[in-house]
């Protein structure tokens, strides 16, 4: 079960990665309604990019250091990442926006790849960039880790509503959302790993 677990999660979230550049294609196509928002008209626009994703990969390349050393959380990551992104093709599906007025292209060479390397504006409710951020945070145990990674989640929360790259809704919702999935994820797991997984893994 624990090969399962492990092989199974990193299948479905490489299946996942490969269907976002044509969704998010398909979806920029459509036409959608723009929301009003008090709190981010009051906000000016300004362009934060470097910020967001300094924050972002910072809080990726610790998730990938802490998971080395523990597989249980690269397995819940996976997994959970996988049903978030599942989650959010459904949400974005059905809830059909326009960008707010004033958005600053997010510009990240890195992520572009799933996007399909296209300026993507339309992947609004949830918020996929809080999601990840808070996913990190609640997979990390150490009790310093989780406050910086709360942080990155506050900060990066704001700083999208600087660059008008999200609604508030689509800020506020992701970690409800993703907390929800979390504990799916963790009662699907159930006591991951066992307790001779380094055995297993041999």
């Amino acid at each position: 079960m624990a090969r399962f677990e492990l092989i199974g999660g990193s299948a479905l979230l490489a299946v996942c990665l490969a269907i976002m550049p044509f969704f998010f294609t398909a979806i920029q196509k459509r036409k959608g309604v723009q929301m009003d928002d008090f709190l981010l008209d009051m906000i000016p626009a300004h362009d934060v990019s470097i910020v967001i994703f300094s924050i972002i990969w910072g809080m990726g390349a610790l998730a990938i250091y802490r998971a080395a050393k523990k597989p249980a959380m690269y397995v819940t990551y996976v997994w959970a990442y996988s049903i978030i992104i599942l989650v959010r093709f459904a949400t974005i599906s059905l809830i059909k926006l326009d960008p707010p007025a004033g958005l600053i292209q997010l510009v990240d060479p890195l992520t572009g790849i799933f996007y399909g390397n296209n300026d993507i504006t339309k992947d609004l409710f949830f918020s996929g960039h809080t999601s990840t951020l808070f996913l990190i945070f609640l997979t990390l145990e150490k009790k310093t880790d989780r406050i910086i990674g709360l942080l990155a989640v506050i900060i990066v929360g704001f700083l999208l509503l600087v660059q008008h790259v999200h609604y508030t809704l689509d800020v506020v919702v992701a970690p409800f959302a993703v907390y929800g999935i979390y504990k799916l994820v963790k009662a699907m797991l159930g006591d991951y790993p066992p307790k001779d997984y380094s055995k297993q893994a041999e």
